[in-house]
């Protein structure tokens, strides 16, 4: 009978269990998201890597759980909850075989989110992963203040002068160079998502210098960061960022503490206004909103009202299930509320909602919109019912998803191979934080 069941008792020699390579994997595919094609690489063999070793480990047996009971099913109920409104959306999709190619490949997040949540299952390893996350968030802000400074990201250019001389071409073109209207960081001027990934990523910076060396510390973490985060230009990180200051400030600070921070930024953001063009360009644009005029409003917000307005058309359309994931762009010309018009981005249809409910909404339908909100329900149980150290050693992690997914604010394209695999990974890392044994 012992041959044929697995002793989830007896431990396993450390050269076997995957577990201890799964924080260097997921701080490398933290790493390399400013090469996109590489990160996902990294992705795709992490995922084949965890399948087939949980398959030998499995058929060989002697190996306890990697991963607590309710961590495994936390992060199934996660993966689900943003997989299957792909899947439902398939059924008819407005190019139903990219749809269903994305719904096929996005089968990948299952087995990587695993290795995520693996590489925070215990206090080793999660003190490992959160600290080199923590190094990475670091690292690109000294890199944009360096960029800030003398002009040039010291990371973007080693890695474009490195692209120079493997085929002879820089990663960027010298028009989206000329175009670059803000702090591009690593990521470079044609891939302007620095500030977003930044203000994803700061809650492990902060948490990291706030737990090892005091609230001082904590504050010029978070001023420097938010240096880095106004030049960066998008306002939709502003707002990430904001909320993540409040609530990581709020309990290592306290109510008196916090209120002077958020009066100091606010003090320095107008003086950085002042003196920066691209900041001032971002301040009298949205100051445009104040006028009332719809086409003032629409200017504000970079042409984001006429995009939400094709979004509720595609709603009204496709109710039940939607246009189908990644269609937004194919199904916008039909529901363009102004087409004798160019929009303020160009003359190309806008490539998604820009807004996590819209997005969801037009794509996947109410269906979809009921399964992300399960997940959501699911997650926030889970956290209701954690103990006290579980929710304190999730904290950066649970607080880094609920502000990269906050309904009030602009996104990324959450159903995109770029973000969808930030999304997933925040998921992991805190299901695997928050329901983790300690005893592993």
């Amino acid at each position: 009978m012992a041959n044929s069941s697995i002793d989830v008792a007896a431990p396993l020699p450390a050269q076997r269990l995957p577990g201890r390579w799964a924080p260097a994997w997921v701080i490398a595919f933290v790493a390399l998201w400013p090469a996109p094609g590489i990160a996902e690489a990294v992705l795709v063999l992490g995922a084949l890597f965890t399948v087939v070793r949980l398959l030998q480990l499995h058929f060989k047996g002697g190996i306890r759980p990697l991963l607590s009971i309710p961590a495994w099913a936390l992060t199934g109920v996660l993966f689900m909850a943003y997989w299957l409104p792909q899947a439902v959306s398939a059924l008819d999709a407005a190019d139903p075989a990219r749809t269903w190619s994305k719904v096929i490949a996005a089968l990948r997040y299952l087995p990587f989110m695993w290795l995520v949540a693996i590489a925070v299952a215990s206090a080793a390893r999660r003190r490992t992963t959160f600290t080199g996350l923590a190094v990475v968030a670091a690292v690109w802000t000294v890199d944009a203040l360096a960029q800030a400074a003398f002009g040039t990201s010291p990371l973007f250019w080693s890695m474009d002068q490195l692209k120079w001389l493997i085929n002879g071409h820089g990663l960027c073109s010298a028009e989206e160079i000329a175009a670059a209207d803000r702090l591009s960081g690593v990521f470079g001027p044609c891939n302007l998502k620095f500030g977003q990934v930044l203000a994803t990523m700061s809650p492990f910076l902060l948490f990291f210098i706030g737990t090892r060396w005091g609230r001082w510390s904590w504050l010029l973490a978070a001023l420097l960061t938010g240096v880095v985060l106004l030049l960066a230009g998008s306002r939709a990180s502003w707002i990430t960022y904001a909320l993540i200051v409040l609530l990581s400030g709020w309990r290592l600070l306290g109510a008196k503490w916090m209120a002077l921070v958020l009066l100091a930024g606010v003090v320095g953001l107008a003086a950085l206004g002042m003196g920066s063009s691209q900041v001032r360009e971002r301040f009298s644009r949205t100051a445009l909103a104040l006028n009332g005029d719809a086409t003032d409003v629409n200017e504000a917000l970079s042409g984001r009202t006429q995009i939400w307005g094709a979004a509720l058309c595609m709603v009204r359309e496709h109710p039940f299930n939607g246009v189908g994931v990644r269609d937004f762009r194919r199904a916008y010309p039909e529901c363009d509320p102004t087409p004798e018009r160019t929009a303020v981005w160009g003359g190309t249809p806008a490539l998604h909602a820009h807004q996590i409910v819209l997005e969801i909404l037009a794509e996947t339908g109410v269906l979809g919109l009921l399964l992300w909100l399960a997940g959501v329900a699911m997650a926030l149980r889970a956290w209701r019912y954690a103990s006290a150290d579980a929710r304190d050693r999730a904290r950066p992690a649970a607080l880094a998803l609920a502000a990269t997914v906050f309904p009030l604010n602009t996104h990324l394209a959450f159903y995109s191979t770029f973000w969808g695999g930030v999304t997933v990974v925040l998921a992991a890392l805190f299901a695997g934080a928050l329901l983790a044994e300690e005893r592993q």
